[in-house]
């Protein structure tokens, strides 16, 4: 035994030496990998910060080309390194309203810019208030004694409504204008959920707390639809009378109501009907259009057709930026979803957005506080946690102004209530004041596959919500009673801090929603005004002076790998589609947000102040790939 131990030692060095060695290379690897991975990423940063840079044409005055390609976005979403990396990053792209309208007035002001040009077709739209102010800076350039010129393919009613601010409206000889109003369809679930034995426990508040219905019912009710009908005709009225201001000679409402008349009239051609209705000024392709430019901007040095000299709008903002005094009001802005816990731009954390209030007040000198709200809402509880930090903001004595964007509704009101005034646009979409739950149980569905469930219980919620067997009584009245508590929080805050008679907050709330002309008239906001508005009323109610307002965006700064992976795989603007192609494809991600929608609200959480009448928020509409967003959505909701 002895010797065939010493026979063994050498051989068991011998192994081990190997394997050393063989660890060795693959820590020598790991580590030459890593230092390789380091050197792309440097100069990969290096390549992009070159690159992302003005070419010889860019930012040389002339024209501020306006290339709108995706949505208008209060707060673009940020994109994870995952999502730019298996392509599930918004391609379509978001545009930041605030660089937006920012470049557009400081056209205006600025003598090396001479005209203003809109490149609409790949423009994907976005929410009424949104637009309104976009024309209004439009405005001001025409003031100003500029030219707004703007093209695109074909047009529908987001693009045409800024369309029909610019001075000379221009389209594709090929291409159409087609309006169809606010409004569409939405999913309803419970033909679905009856097929596969699934029961939808729903608990609410509010005679018109429609979000739920989807669930419960095969269509609307009539309380939903009538509201619906309400919403929809009062943002449609405005719309027209918006369009018919700034371009009295278009014929959009009898385009709308009898497009095939129109087009009959013009002999079945589709732009003539357009350009016979005054619509558009002038059927040409983009060459023509470039030379059109080129006559008013100057030409651009390669001398080629249709070029012309421009400043893009991302080195234009570059070049000017936002300059301010030295008194600090603090802007937070509250887009998206409001969703538990933290969260990317784009979505509302309640942790994340709370967490930036209170380091605000610890590391700015803020004279005063502007929330600017663009939500549907969500989480009852992340409402509230972001209500808490503004009333911490308060307890201070800095004035707390709330500027509503294209909604602030239902959880986007709780947190709007708060403020010392609140600022609307005619087109806002708020109110609906409601609470509501939703709980599937699955006690027939594993029923129909020969499942059953049994078991002990100690009291009366062991096991419950029970997914297998359904609730039982206790359960039921429990998250009614939770429910009913925090709608008589809801509304009994509104009563309060809106000085309204509770009586009166309770025939407007059940869960309605209003639009922002209506919500002014029965008290749930101040005045109309924009995010500008909001922030002189701030300045003012702090004392400051308006030169001397310093505009500190309290946000969350990005990750620096999402930007450095951005530059690798940029994404590419969708192609110019004709009329027929962006109406489908806007219908198509009309369903998905539906479906995308649903996904989330079963998810949880358990208590949600939502409002379901409320168009998606720009991070929702997947304008960019509807077959693929589809697939994606069904996904989600299984």
């Amino acid at each position: 035994m002895a010797c065939s131990v010493a026979y063994l030692i050498p051989v068991f060095k011998e192994c081990g030496v190997a394997i050393a060695r063989r660890m060795w290379r693959i820590l020598v690897g790991v580590k030459d990998g890593l230092a390789l991975l380091l050197l792309l990423v440097f100069f990969g940063g290096l390549f992009v910060l070159l690159s992302s840079g003005p070419d010889a044409r860019d930012n040389a005055g002339g024209a501020l080309l306006l290339e709108l390609n995706g949505t208008l976005s209060e707060q673009p979403a940020e994109a994870s390194a995952e999502e730019i990396l298996t392509g599930a990053a918004d391609a379509g792209g978001q545009i930041r309203m605030r660089d937006l309208v920012h470049a557009i007035e400081t056209a205006a002001r600025d003598d090396d810019i001479k005209t203003v040009v809109l490149d609409l077709d790949g423009f994907w739209g976005g929410g009424a208030a949104d637009l309104q102010r976009v024309g209004q800076a439009l405005d001001t350039v025409r003031a100003a004694k500029k030219p707004v010129l703007a093209y695109a393919t074909g047009y529908t009613d987001d693009g045409y409504y800024l369309a029909a601010h610019a001075s000379e409206v221009w389209m594709d000889a090929m291409g159409a204008a087609l309006f169809t109003g606010p409004g569409g369809t939405r999913p309803y679930f419970k033909g679905l959920a009856d097929k596969i034995g699934a029961t939808v426990n729903v608990y609410r508040v509010g005679k018109y707390k429609s979000f739920v219905e989807p669930y419960v019912r095969t269509e609307a009710s009539p309380e939903a639809k009538a509201e619906d009908q309400a919403l929809v005709d009062a943002l449609w009225a405005e719309w027209l009378v918006d369009v018919a201001r700034v371009r009295p000679k278009a014929k959009v409402s009898e385009m709308a109501a009898d497009p095939a008349g129109l087009v009959d009239a013009a002999g079945g051609e589709l732009a003539k009907a357009a350009q016979a209705a005054g619509l558009v000024d002038r059927l040409a392709d983009r060459t023509a259009f470039g030379d059109r430019v080129a006559q008013l901007s100057g030409k651009d040095d390669e001398e080629r057709p249709g070029s012309f000299q421009f400043s893009s709008l991302s080195s234009y903002i570059a070049a000017n930026p936002e300059s301010g005094g030295s008194e600090a009001i603090g802007i937070i802005t509250i887009a998206g979803e409001i969703v538990d816990g933290e969260a990317p731009a784009g979505t509302a954390g309640g942790g994340t957005i709370s967490g930036l209030i209170r380091t605000a007040l610890v590391e700015e000198d803020l004279k005063a506080l502007v929330v600017r709200v663009n939500s549907p809402g969500g989480s009852a509880f992340a409402s509230e946690e972001i209500r808490r930090a503004l009333l911490e903001v308060k307890a201070r004595k800095i004035p707390v102004v709330v500027s509503m964007g294209n909604v602030a509704a239902s959880g986007g009101y709780w947190v709007a209530m708060t403020g010392d005034r609140i600022f609307a646009d005619p087109a806002t979409i708020t109110g609906s004041i409601g609470v509501f739950s939703l709980l599937p149980t699955f006690e027939n569905a594993i029923g129909k596959a020969g499942i059953s469930a049994d078991g002990v219980a100690t009291t009366p919620l062991t096991g419950q919500p029970d997914m297998l067997r359904g609730t039982n009584e206790t359960t039921d009245r429990l998250m009614q009673a939770g429910v009913e508590d925090i709608y008589r929080r809801f509304t009994g805050m509104v009563s309060d801090k809106r000085k309204l008679d509770l009586a009166k907050v309770l025939d407007v709330a059940q869960g309605r929603v209003w639009d922002g002309a209506a919500a002014r008239k029965i008290g749930l906001v101040d005045q109309f005004g924009s995010l500008d508005d909001a922030i002189n009323a701030a300045a003012k109610l702090a004392g400051v002076e308006p030169d001397d307002v310093s505009r500190v965006w309290l946000e969350r700064e990005p990750g620096w790998l999402p930007g450095v992976l951005g530059g690798f795989v940029r994404a590419q603007p969708a192609p110019a589609a004709d009329i027929f192609t962006r109406l489908a494809s806007a219908r198509q991600a009309q369903l998905v947000a539906g479906l995308s929608t649903s996904a989330r609200i079963l998810a949880g959480p358990a208590v949600q102040v939502r409002c379901l009448a409320c168009p998606p928020s720009a991070t929702e509409r997947a304008w960019r790939r509807p077959s693929h967003s589809l697939w994606t959505a069904f996904l989600q909701f299984r």
